[in-house]
């Protein structure tokens, strides 16, 4: 009698799609009692040398099966005071709508002598594996266990992978219980104690009358807040600005018919009489030398492989979605099978990746098709290797080919934006020649530059990046002098910085270890549904937005402030034009400064406790910590702070909402 082996996938768009490739299309299809989504697959396949020809039944969950909550004694928001969140008791139970799906696995673990679990290769996915090894021996406690390593679900690539199992990574899983331990208690310590304090103001934050809504929840979590933070932060360095004048001095000199502008070397001067002195010594030098002449080849490079987090950023500055928008249509692409897992920080292809195969795919389009089929007659380069390597996925790439008029707009420009941005990893750098002359003039050096491009290369087939030719430069001789035939000072003023911008956003919550490349968009987004911040859909300037205050557009408690030609839209501009920035709410603004206020040693609105959290869940993993003291640990920070918020309640509330 054939061996039973129980398959159980993430989600049921990979379980079909596994099934399908396993199966050869011998299948059997059976519905799940109490869930319509689930389907179990039963089909016959051979697993090579680890367990040979058996029977399959391939079935899937919905993501978790469980939720940590507090025993039920602590759930009611007057159970307690929020600081014995830190240690109340927790619950790990499957979730009332999922026991169903576990019932299913449970069920059908009794009559299988093997689990092979096929959840995504990452730290979630380790989590949600260990949930279903946890139900499936509540059927067969002596059922063996082992999970696929899969990055895609084109059918070679899965079935090299049914035939490879490995073991589940119970670090990733420890790392994972240390970050859903955590969240819950920080989160709901923190959102219960601010908003029990802001609502003992009265509304907008807590009700008035038996008609009005129920009192506003301030929801805090240790990642958003510092999310809100970075937001809140740029808006005061906008809005606190004071501009300085500045002057330069600008050299012209026509030739051939050419006008050739020189910069000046120091650039800018904030003193006027300096510059004014600069500039007279010029002039009574007459003439100009040409110190440097330099002609020489230049590269643009080509892009590194594609990461999760450039894909987020890249996504929000050229297709003009929303970072969660990107993620949300990169992970239907690859439920759909047509891209690899869009959640990786890989950006380097393995030497033995046969790239070439993966190019002839897309030779057969109109569009991007010429530029495939020249790399496969030639033009073909191994793609450049960046630092990162999570060894567990391939940088984002295409598997598939796939119609492009087939898909959804927002699929449709996120697979072609996928399928060039490889295409071009695979081409030659852009080729050019750069010439650059430098001359004295009185004893100021001034320099032009000069660009023509003679292989465009990667660019052909990415358009996303600009590299173009200036002006020719005339004739210039080593050691020459001429008479300029124009030179002025020049006046000008600094500028305040932009508010931040999504690309802007994603980099500073990478650089600062906020969220992995996995959840980034989900807090950005979650600040915005929280109207903690606002998208600004104004093309107008911000000293036009916000007057000439410096600290202005702050409105009633938990309004918006009064900042004008600002939304609530997650994307307020996109079908093109200027990149949506944010703009923080007055309850935004409130919170940081109402915490930064308080005199703590490290505020919820930096970065440096979650950074440090995220480094503790990095040591689990490697297996340097342990669970316990990671949990431990970052609880002790946090409880401190806590005490010290506690203390300083009147500081909290006097500095969030300052009575008139």
């Amino acid at each position: 009698m054939a061996r039973k082996i129980l398959c159980v996938a993430e989600k049921p768009s990979i379980a079909k799609s596994v099934a399908q490739h396993l199966s050869g299309g011998h299948i059997s299809i059976h519905n799940v009692r109490g869930n319509r989504f689930v389907k179990n697959y039963n089909f016959s396949f051979n697993f090579g040398s680890s367990w040979g020809s058996c029977e399959v039944i391939m079935t899937s969950v919905l993501g978790h099966l469980n939720k940590l909550e507090f025993h039920r004694d602590y759930k009611s928001w007057t159970s307690c005071h929020p600081d014995h969140l830190f240690d109340a008791p927790v619950v790990d139970d499957v979730v009332e709508d999922k026991k169903p799906i576990a019932e299913n696995i449970e069920h059908q673990a009794r009559s299988a002598r093997l689990l092979f679990i096929w959840t995504d290769c990452d730290r979630e996915g380790e989590s949600i594996g260990d949930e279903i090894r946890k139900v499936a021996r509540e059927g067969n406690r002596d059922i063996e266990v082992k999970r696929a390593r899969f990055s895609n679900t084109e059918r070679a690539h899965i079935i090299r992978a049914a035939q490879q199992p490995i073991n589940l990574d119970y670090r990733q899983v420890s790392a994972v219980a240390a970050r859903r331990e955590l969240d819950l208690r920080l989160g709901a310590a923190f959102t219960r104690f601010t908003s029990l304090t802001l609502q003992a103001l009265g509304p907008p934050l807590a009700k008035s009358g038996p008609d009005d809504d129920a009192n506003k929840t301030i929801s805090y979590g240790s990642c958003q807040f510092p999310t809100l933070g970075f937001v809140v932060d740029r808006y005061f360095k906008v809005r606190n600005f004071i501009p300085e004048k500045f002057w330069s001095i600008k050299v012209m000199h026509e030739r051939d018919d050419m006008e050739v502008v020189f910069s000046w070397q120091r650039h800018r001067l904030f003193d006027r009489a300096t510059v004014v002195i600069l500039f007279e010594k010029c002039l009574t030098a007459r003439l100009a030398k040409v110190t440097r002449l330099q002609k020489k080849p230049t590269s643009k490079w080509r892009p590194l492989p594609l990461t999760t987090v450039e894909l987020q950023k890249l996504g929000s500055l050229y297709l003009r979605m929303t970072s969660k928008r990107v993620m949300d249509t990169a992970e239907s692409l690859y439920n759909k099978g047509w891209i690899s897992y869009p959640r990786t920080e890989t950006d380097q292809f393995d030497k033995g990746m046969d790239l070439r195969k993966l190019i002839e795919k897309q030779a057969q389009d109109h569009a991007w098709g010429p530029h495939a089929r020249g790399l496969l007659n030639g033009a073909f380069k191994q793609p450049r290797a960046g630092r990162n390597n999570d060894e567990a996925h391939p940088p984002i790439h295409p598997v598939n080919y796939v119609v492009p008029t087939s898909l959804v707009d927002e699929e449709r420009r996120v697979f072609e934006f996928i399928v060039r941005r490889f295409l071009a990893c695979c081409s030659d750098d852009a080729k050019g020649e750069s010439t650059t002359v430098e001359i004295l003039y009185g004893n100021e050096t001034f320099f032009t530059n000069g660009l023509i491009v003679l292989e465009r290369n990667y660019l052909e087939v990415y358009p996303y990046e600009k590299w173009t030719s200036s002006q020719p430069l005339p004739c210039f001789r080593l050691h020459e002098t001429f008479e300029p035939t124009k030179a002025d000072i020049t006046e000008g003023q600094t500028t305040a910085p932009g508010y931040l911008t999504e690309p802007e956003l994603i980099s500073l919550m990478d650089a600062n270890g906020i969220g992995t490349d996995a959840t980034i968009a989900e807090h950005i987004d979650k600040i915005q549904r929280r109207e903690y911040v606002m998208i600004q859909s104004s093309r107008r300037s911000s000293s036009q937005m916000n007057g000439t205050g410096t600290r202005g557009g702050r409105g009633g408690r938990g309004g918006s402030g009064g900042v004008r030609g600002v939304s609530n839209a997650s994307n307020s501009d996109s079908n093109g034009g200027t990149i949506p920035r944010f703009i923080p709410s007055t309850l935004g603004v409130a919170l940081i400064e109402g915490y930064d206020s308080i005199g703590l040693e490290t505020s919820l609105g930096k970065p440096f406790l979650r950074k440090e959290m995220e480094s503790g869940m990095r040591e689990i993993c490697a297996g340097t910590k342990s669970r316990n003291d990671c949990v431990q640990e970052t609880l002790d920070q946090y409880r401190a702070v806590y005490v010290r918020a506690n203390q300083q309640q009147d500081v909290l509330t006097r500095v969030s909402f300052p009575g008139p």
